[in-house]
């Protein structure tokens, strides 16, 4: 049986330092000594209904999970360089949540928390709601199901990115990114994908100004778009839209096909455009003002 520390404050610098084999059980992490790294180097040790008010509390920790606990906006860059660890049920508001983290999994929480997991490897995200700028910049390998996230420049830069069920309210998402799937979800913000390679769309609404440009490899598969002007700018696609797209621009290569399309502009490219737009079936390429 694990030890257990219950019911305890802890305010002084390093005041568990290297914990292991430990339950942590209705403790605050607080006080006036304003300690850093309560709980650096710790394994195998569970936090369970706890409150932290201290910066960098969960630095190199091994095998731990983390419960039913808060962590207010003074815990600053709370999770840093941890892996093997699950954190559920957490309300967590302090900025730079997870940085260089490794196989996380994360479940029922809420998160306020600008620059959250920022170059992790191997995370889950599950039932969740997460307001982040630069949400996730630089991971890989992430899987997601049924998150609520608000925010801009999320997903950039990042490899092997699984989305499905989810909302994503964010500007700049996915830039830079490669191998990317997203299923079953809505994505609303201005300049979606730029300069993405390998980026799939599956059954989802896509909402916003000029999105899908300069990416490589794109796909859209039974997908919906809303308010979409200039889209697919110098792009690879292939995309089957249902209902309406406001505008297409140059797309560099592969076919676009939607219900309706209000402008196709095919001018003024500055390198070689050779894609297509067809309106179930028929080729439209080349021409303006389309009619609805």
């Amino acid at each position: 049986m694990k030890k257990q520390i219950i019911n305890q404050t802890f305010d002084e610098e390093r005041s568990l330092y290297n914990l292991i084999d430990t339950e942590v059980l209705n403790c605050t992490f607080a006080g006036e000594a304003d300690g850093e790294s309560v709980l650096k180097e710790c394994r195998k040790i569970d936090v369970k209904n706890c409150k932290f008010s201290l910066r960098y509390p969960l630095w190199h920790a091994k095998k731990f999970s983390l419960k039913n606990s808060s962590m207010d906006e003074l815990t600053r860059a709370p999770l840093w360089y941890s892996d093997n660890g699950v954190i559920e049920d957490c309300n967590i508001t302090g900025i730079k949540c997870l940085r260089e983290c490794k196989n996380i999994a994360l479940n029922n929480c809420e998160i306020n928390s600008p620059e959250f997991g920022w170059r992790c490897k191997e995370l889950n995200i599950t039932n969740s709601k997460i307001d982040s700028m630069y949400f996730l910049f630089e991971s890989k390998n992430v899987e997601i199901n049924n998150l609520k996230m608000l925010g801009k420049y999320s997903f950039q830069y990042m490899k092997n990115l699984h989305i499905t069920n989810s909302n994503l309210d964010t500007k700049d998402a996915f830039w830079h990114s490669k191998n990317i799937i997203v299923e079953n979800s809505v994505v609303k913000g201005e300049y979606l994908g730029w300069f993405s390679d390998n980026l799939t769309f599956i059954n989802c609404k896509i909402i916003g100004t000029q999105p899908l440009c300069y990416c490589k490899n794109l796909k859209l598969v039974n997908c919906e778009m809303q308010d979409t002007d200039l889209s697919f700018e110098y792009s690879d696609v292939e995309a089957d839209i249902k209902g309406h797209i406001i505008s297409v621009k140059n797309p560099k290569s592969g076919t676009i096909t939607a219900d309706s399309v209000g402008e196709i502009i095919m001018e003024d490219a500055v390198i070689k455009c050779d894609g297509r737009v067809l309106l179930r079936n028929r080729e439209v390429s080349k021409v303006k003002n389309i009619p609805k």
